[in-house]
């Protein structure tokens, strides 16, 4: 199965049903349908073939969402970069896969219009409000600029055929790499198939679904609830950000939202608001949460807020998209656990000589096995080679995560870090998501860090970032106070700050080399 065929046979069973709400306009699953096999046709017009690949280079809106189906149904390959990307790293990415055609807008091609010219490959830019009496854009010595609203126009809505197996490239992700420059992260068809299918099932998504995504599509986690919704046939209603929180509570209730995917950064936000109980919530069936853990706290107020609600904790990584989800009928028992594999995909903790943890308790890396890992990194054989591994009991090839975690006698996973966040302190290896769990608890601590910053006597020295509700009366002494009670004396933070706020990025992950600085 190729991930176009998501959309297409969704349309032939559901061809009136909403299939996308976006800037207050409704798009029925045949319109979607319709529009991508004319945007498909546009781009084969320009010279794209197969496996070219094509930027999306916008926020999130119904162009977005159509172009990875158009982009898909041409037979190349999509490539969704955050729209708050800095101009180097554009540029960067754009010549690392040799961009073909970039699609932007109108205000973001006059920003990018000083690197364009060094794109070499870059053929044609196609811009999404482009209006030949009101819209100046740059000129530029190579590519051409084209009107996005009249290709649509000139080419016509039939399917064009299709030139791709299920082993070819549908998309590159770029994620941060060691080096400084992003990794793009190779995905095949059926990688992106297999973990679409198994976080559905998991779920329990069917067609009565509608899914609020205030998540960028260059996060995969935003990327998916697109994916995996004109797969299932619900609706996705499609957000810029989560920006304005009290637009969004009523979003959920005017469209009677059913899932609702969160990272912790929104969680925080979310549970900061005041009179939430005055919501109805009462259509709201699941929560989802990636990226970070959810801190304990945050899962017991969001329990108790809603509690009909199903809460899925998950973990996985762009590598492979999902590896492990938390059942929510555990999620009481075991808040801090990131569950077990999910279906289709299995998990092993090895040491640091490659054998397999058996032990409860133990910490190890985590390796995971499934259709759903990449087929590499773009142009990065080295980087590639120490995470794509033979397994020699299955001669298959494996994912090692660079994840440290730990099992409990009854196999659920805990993700301990990051290998590379590991504290190293006073001779002492020390997790700083333990430290971080023992800071939630103390009242109004909405958000922690903890990372290490050098020290010339301890080589690392503990450090917490710490961000309160607004007008709390908590001292660094209250929160050293609390963490000697319950933490070991080399656990204990020797650096504390508070922030009305903790750095993050696009996807609502902590910044924490920011705050090693």
């Amino acid at each position: 199965m190729l991930v176009n065929e998501f959309l297409e046979n969704t349309t032939r069973l559901y061809p009136d049903k909403v299939a996308l709400i976006c800037d207050k306009k409704r798009w029925s699953y045949s319109e979607i349908e319709d529009t991508a096999n004319s945007f498909a046709n546009a781009l084969i017009a320009c010279g794209l073939e197969k496996e070219d690949r094509v930027a999306i280079y916008l926020e999130n809106s119904a162009e977005s969402a159509i172009s990875i189906f158009g982009i898909l149904k041409a037979s190349a390959v999509f490539v969704v970069i955050n729209p708050q990307v800095k101009m180097k790293k554009l540029e960067y990415i754009l010549n690392d896969c040799q961009v073909k055609i970039l699609i932007t807008n109108s205000k973001k091609i006059n920003e990018t219009k000083d690197i364009i010219d060094d794109c070499k490959n870059l053929t044609s830019v196609m811009i999404t409000d482009y209006d030949d009496k009101k819209t100046s854009i740059p000129e530029f010595k190579n590519p051409a600029v084209l009107s996005y609203r009249n290709l649509l126009d000139q080419h016509p809505a039939k399917k064009p055929p299709t030139k791709c197996s299920d082993a070819d490239l549908a998309s590159l992700i770029y994620t941060s790499g060691s080096t400084g420059n992003p990794k793009g992260v190779m995905l095949t068809h059926l990688n992106m198939v297999t973990a679409a299918n198994s976080v559905i099932e998991y779920l329990e998504n069917s067609e009565d679904d509608i899914i609020l995504d205030c998540l960028p599509l260059s996060f995969d986690y935003g990327l998916y609830q697109v994916l995996m919704a004109f797969k299932f046939g619900g609706t996705v209603v499609l957000e810029r950000s989560f920006t304005y929180p009290y637009q969004i509570l009523d979003l959920i209730i005017k469209e009677q939202i059913t899932g609702f995917p969160l990272v912790p950064a929104i969680a925080a936000i979310l549970l900061q608001l005041k009179n939430l109980d005055r919501f109805d919530f009462s259509n709201l069936r699941y929560i989802t949460n990636t990226a970070q853990a959810f801190p304990p706290k945050h899962i017991f107020m969001l329990r108790k807020l809603m509690p009909h609600v199903r809460i899925y904790s998950m973990y996985g990584l762009t590598e492979c998209k999902r590896v492990a989800y938390l059942h929510p009928s555990q999620i009481d028992i075991r808040p801090t656990s990131v569950g077990k594999a999910m279906p289709n995909t299995s998990v092993y903790i090895v040491d640091g000589n490659g054998e397999e943890i058996t032990t409860p308790g133990q910490i190890g890396e985590l390796v995971v096995r499934g259709k759903n890992i990449m087929r590499g990194y773009w142009n990065l054989p080295e980087e590639t080679s120490n995470r794509l591994k033979r397994d020699t009991r299955t001669n298959e090839t494996v994912l090692y995560t660079g994840d440290l975690f730990r099992k409990d006698e009854e196999g659920y996973l805990y993700f301990v870090s990051r290998k590379d966040d590991i504290i190293k302190t006073a001779g002492e290896m020390v997790s700083p998501k333990e430290v971080e769990n023992i800071i939630y608890e103390i009242e109004d601590v909405m958000e922690v860090a903890v990372v290490g910053v050098e020290d010339e006597i301890l080589g690392q020295a503990i450090k917490a970032v710490i961000a309160l509700k607004e007008d709390s009366k908590q001292t660094k002494e209250d929160v050293t106070i609390h963490c000697s009670k319950h933490l070991e004396n080399f656990m204990v933070p020797k650096h504390i700050e508070f922030r009305k706020e903790l750095p993050k990025t696009s996807s609502g992950k902590i910044r924490k080399e920011d705050l090693a600085q």
